[in-house]
């Protein structure tokens, strides 16, 4: 009763902090989720307990019409459930019927109770099946029943954070990898799988001394079994718990000899640790560093750098290109003289084979010219291939395709999104735009040759992290304003603020705590958690408007720029470098008052969502246009613009002005100095991304580059035609940059 009355009081805390009640000691905040969590790990006997008092909250959500309880009860319950030694059915059950009466209400609600009813579908078949699924695909254990692989990338901009933080945060992450191998991670898919199953009468003890002893080879093996009995369970009409039961007792017993499942010591069940996930920390150094890594997870740079691996059934223009394009091999690109001719009789003569199995592959592997023009294989057929060849376990073909004139390769096989790549943005809205440059320079790469996307599953974290500024955005840009994307992803979604947000101001204070024994048991424990638990079920994305701009330049001579931001743009009058000009402003400034003349003209947003153009010309100090709206209610897609004016005013005393804030909603806006007179525009608070200079820009949504792509080739078909036809209709215009929360946009 001690017990139940602790967890319930506990989880009526983590109610009372979503409606507002911050604890009264502010050092609690964002951890009450973590201590109910610990707590339970440290006696996992009492999982069945919080599990059945969080299905009673959630009931009495369900009847007290208090959404805003149901995902952050829901989360908390099935990562309970997922580590729990074992579960009554009836009580799976009773979380199964919840989550399906979920899906007559709007999202998020029925996307997350449907994921979550088929995910408990499969658990009660075959009890422990989230635990190993999870397991086998966050340390990327071998499993051809589940082939399945997951990898943490944390990116942090070192020229945004200290130094201090950038190296503790380094440290506690590799702290977490270091006491895991993957041998000791199948010993525990292997123990969870059979006290799952056997509950009570499961030898956890015995299992625990036998795995330990066994070779490396031997855990292997029975970690084999185990997940084939586990995976085959219900994948061919088997979908009976007792036989599952049966055939996991059959391995328990061969596991452990002659000792009897029915002579476990009655100590109660206990626990499986979940391991921590892999996790690799990056200082985000180079532009193109988020596209490089992801090419490395999905093939390791052993394999990367070899060209046989890498481009065996591509030519050596397709296999040099794709080189170059991955960076991972750091090789110069020389240009070669050839002195082939295109003869077959002035190819180097051969060496004698050494049998007539050599003869005849040798004679497979020569190459044949005939006449005509060779055709070069498209984006898609070339990175088929390649992604073929590296499908095989050893990264290498089983053969090498026939290069002979008239024979076309062999059909690849369909491609599977095995690899899920799950990036976790470290920093405020600065880190955040160059995210959104990253992501479009990964999508303009992908529509030109397509590697990443029909393999990868890239999902996208933000855990917002304030401390000293060492590059300050600007004078007047206070901590509120550096983090408005976490701000906005906090007021859509209550779990995201007492989980994550109020991370903003603890992690720089854990990560500079002295080097000592209690740092390193809170921080291993805390954030390397936390960071592992928003990974994990942080899966409803929020979707925000990348848009893009357009710089023109004084100087005719110097090329226009194009960017994309992701929160805001700013404006300012440049100062003049010259004292003529300097005068001459000092003149006109006088008279027209501070500023220069610019002229607007962009498409107001109106209810009806009707296009109106509308111009102006006025005198203006700057203008700032925001993307990130201040309500959750307001459309991602617009821009609240602010345009800073200068009325001058005639009266007796003379002549005067003032300034007035002009503000309109829009989302394509162009603005131009007809005197030529020069301003600055800074991108997303980030001075480093400022531009000078400036006598013109245009603003506008970004399109997805492969429409943009697609658009180009039917308008070679149909130049007169102005809507969307073919292909182009069925794929998204905007290029929308999305953000895992754990409930996305509560409705």
């Amino acid at each position: 009763a001690e017990v139940e009355s602790d967890i319930l009081r506990r989880v009526r805390a983590l109610l009372r902090e979503l409606d507002g009640h911050h604890p009264s000691c502010q050092s609690d905040r964002g951890m009450l989720r973590w201590t109910l969590h610990k707590k339970i790990d440290q006696n996992p006997s009492t999982s069945c307990v919080l599990v059945r008092i969080l299905v009673k909250e959630l009931e009495r959500a369900e009847r007290g019409d208090l959404r805003h309880y149901i995902i952050p009860l829901l989360h908390t319950l099935m990562y309970t459930l997922i580590q729990a030694p074992c579960i009554p059915d009836e009580l799976c059950a009773r979380v199964y019927d919840f989550c399906k009466r979920l899906l007559t209400l709007p999202k998020p609600f029925c996307t997350i109770g449907l994921d979550y009813a088929s995910r408990l579908q499969v658990e009660r078949t075959a009890p422990g099946t989230l635990y190993q699924r999870m397991v086998i695909s966050e340390q990327s254990l071998p499993s051809a029943p589940f082939p399945y692989q997951e990898k943490i990338f944390i990116f942090a901009d070192p020229e945004l954070l200290p130094e201090a933080i950038c190296n503790a945060l380094v440290t506690d992450t590799e702290a977490a990898q270091v006491s895991q191998s993957p041998q000791g991670c199948m010993s525990c898919v292997v123990t969870h799988a059979l006290q799952a199953a056997l509950g009570d009468t499961c030898d956890i003890h015995g299992l625990r001394a036998r795995l330990q002893a066994l070779p490396p080879g031997d855990v292997e093996h029975w970690f084999q079994q185990v997940v084939a009995a586990m995976e085959g369970t219900g994948s061919e009409g088997d979908s009976d718990r007792g036989q599952h039961t049966a055939r996991l007792e059959r391995i328990y017993h061969d596991l452990l000899g002659s000792s009897p499942a029915g002579n476990a010591p009655q100590e109660g069940l206990q626990g499986t640790p979940l391991p921590n996930p892999s996790i690799s920390f990056h200082l985000w150094t180079e532009d193109e560093q988020l596209w490089k890594e992801l090419v490395l997870f999905l093939r390791p740079l052993s394999q990367s750098c070899e060209p046989d691996c890498l481009g065996q059934e591509l030519d050596p223009l397709e296999m040099q290109d794709m080189l170059t394009d991955c960076g991972c091999c750091e090789q110069s690109r020389f240009s070669v003289l050839s002195t082939d001719s295109g003869t077959e009789r002035d190819l180097p003569a051969q060496e004698e084979p050494c049998g007539p199995s050599c003869a005849a592959d040798s004679e497979r592997s020569r190459l044949h010219r005939k006449g005509g023009i060779k055709k070069k294989l498209s984006p898609l057929e070339s990175v088929a291939l390649l992604q073929a060849g590296s499908a095989v376990p050893g990264g290498r073909p089983p053969g090498k395709l026939p290069r002979r004139a008239g024979m076309s390769p062999e059909p690849a096989a369909p491609l599977q999104r095995l690899h899920t790549a799950r990036v976790v943005l470290l920093g405020d809205d600065r880190i955040l735009g160059r995210l959104a440059q990253a992501f479009h320079s990964l999508r303009k790469r992908e529509a030109r040759r397509v590697f990443l996307t029909p393999r990868l599953n890239l999902q996208l974290y933000h855990i917002p992290v304030l401390a000293g500024l060492p590059h300050p955005a600007a004078d007047h840009t206070g901590p509120e304003e550096l983090c408005e994307v976490a701000g906005y992803l906090s007021r859509a979604d209550p779990w995201y603020e007492s989980n994550i947000n109020t991370l903003c101001h603890m992690i720089p204070k854990l990560a500079t705590m002295p080097s000592s024994t209690s740092r390193a048991l809170v921080t291993d424990l805390f954030l390397t958690d936390v960071i592992a638990y928003y990974t994990r079920m942080g899966t409803q994305p929020v979707c925000f408007q990348v848009h893009s701009v357009k710089v023109l330049f004084r100087d005719p001579a110097q090329d226009p720029a194009e960017d994309v931001f992701l929160t805001e743009l700013l404006t300012q009058v440049q100062d003049s470098p010259s004292h003529r000009e300097l005068n001459t402003t000092k003149k006109k400034s006088s008279l027209d008052g501070p500023g220069i003349d610019i002229t607007v003209t962009y498409r107001k947003v109106v209810l009806s969502d009707r296009q109106k153009e509308l111009a102006l010309s006025l005198r203006s100090t700057g203008l700032l246009m925001k993307a990130i709206p201040a309500e959750e209610a307001e459309d991602l897609g617009c821009l609240s613009v602010t345009i800073t004016e200068i009325i001058r005013i005639n009266n007796l005393a003379g002549r005067s002005f003032s300034a007035v804030a002009n503000r309109f909603k829009t989302r394509n806006i162009k603005i131009r100095s007809p005197d030529q007179r020069p301003f600055t525009v800074r991108l997303d608070k980030d001075s480093r991304r400022t531009y000078r200079d400036v006598i013109s820009l245009e603003v506008s949504p970004c399109l997805e580059p492969s429409y943009c792509l697609q658009k180009t080739r039917t308008m070679k078909f149909s130049p007169h035609e102005t809507e969307d036809v073919g292909l182009v209709k069925y794929l998204p215009k905007s290029l929308l940059l999305p953000i895992n929360t754990f409930a996305g946009v509560m409705q």
